[in-house]
């Protein structure tokens, strides 16, 4: 259990990366979409979000066990939150290249920032909820910016 912990939580050990971990996670996190984007993330919102609603529940007890295990709050180690932050930030958006490379900049701007409420829960949320979420915040950031754009543009 160990072992899969592990992987899942570094991001298929991308959370090894010696340079940028969490961009890392977040390239992990950009090939995952392009690989499971198709028929159910373009034409099932509903059972889109409820995976990820399970994905991300799975990623908290997932994060939290990892936090235990590297004995180390939020671990620059553990870029699950980044994995599910990209299919967070590309959820509604257009699956092209262009727009996944703008999804992506924008997420790692958001992530790196931390802009309220995404500090406050970086700060005060303990354990595998708050590896998560202060993620999910950045992650809704960027992806309403995308969804901005791609309406303008």
């Amino acid at each position: 259990m160990r072992t899969l912990i592990i992987f899942f939580a570094t991001g298929a050990y991308s959370g090894y990366s010696p340079f940028a971990p969490g961009t890392a996670g977040s390239v992990v996190g950009l090939v995952l979409v392009w690989f499971v984007s198709g028929p159910l993330w373009t034409y099932s919102p509903a059972v889109t979000l409820g995976l990820f609603a399970i994905a991300f529940a799975i990623g908290c007890w997932i994060s939290g066990r990892a936090e235990v295990i590297f004995d180390e709050h939020d671990s620059s180690k553990i870029v699950l939150d980044e994995v599910l932050g990209m299919a967070a930030t590309m959820f509604g958006n257009p699956i092209t290249i262009p727009w996944m490379l703008g999804g992506f900049l924008l997420f790692r701007i958001f992530d790196v920032l931390k802009p309220f409420p995404a500090d406050l829960i970086d700060r005060r949320v303990g354990g595998g909820t708050g590896v998560m979420l202060d993620d999910l915040a950045a992650a809704i950031y960027a992806n309403i910016v995308l969804q901005i754009l791609w309406r303008v543009f």
